[in-house]
């Protein structure tokens, strides 16, 4: 009998854990949002960011979330493209300014396509690619910074919106890879790093 009621006990006590771990598993969307963006670099642009899917936001995991920033990502990489192209065309800039704006075009567009490869990445399960693909993007932001004078022109602003949007995607992905830091309450309200 003895056997029986220990039996019982470690059953019930497991019974609890899973149901714990499957609660905390299942935190979605709006929740889980709240909860991504308190670990994130710059919370109320996260929040901004992965709440603006209507139809994905709603209802998201991580990796939809991950997949979110990306898209949205990728849409500034656009834009920052095509504000490049327009200035380029300025016949009146200095000749270095234009070869340094082609320069930051160049890279910005590697950026853009790493920022796809990180979403298809992502969509097959493999993770530390992601992360790869995403540092591959910041680097060629950083080469894109480099490559103009100053910081307050259109791009240099826009730069500094994408990589904050890429270090988002970033704390999600190192997420992704470890999901046990989102239920530690000793982190939350700080930034990780990863």
């Amino acid at each position: 009998m003895e056997r029986i009621t220990k039996l019982f006990a470690v059953l019930v006590f497991c019974a609890i854990v899973l149901l714990h771990q499957t609660t905390a598993q299942e935190t979605r969307g709006k929740e889980l949002i709240q909860k991504v963006c308190t670990t994130a670099p710059n919370r109320d642009l996260c929040v901004d960011v992965l709440s603006s899917d209507p139809s994905r936001s709603p209802d998201a995991d991580l990796k939809d979330l991950a997949i979110i920033s990306l898209r949205v990502a990728a849409k500034n990489a656009s834009g920052m493209l095509t504000d490049a192209k327009r200035l380029i065309n300025n016949a009146n800039l200095n000749p270095d300014i234009q070869q340094g704006l082609a320069d930051c075009k160049e890279t910005i567009l590697d950026a853009e396509s790493q920022l796809e490869d990180t979403i298809a990445a992502l969509l097959v399960d493999s993770n530390s690619d992601a992360q790869v693909w995403l540092r591959a993007a910041l680097a060629a932001i950083d080469t894109c910074d480099a490559s103009i004078p100053g910081d307050d022109d259109i791009l240099s602003v826009k730069s500094i919106v994408l990589r904050k949007l890429c270090n988002i995607a970033i704390a999600i992905n190192g997420l992704l890879n470890r999901p046990g830091l989102l239920n530690k309450p000793t982190l939350l309200n700080k930034p990780l790093k990863f």
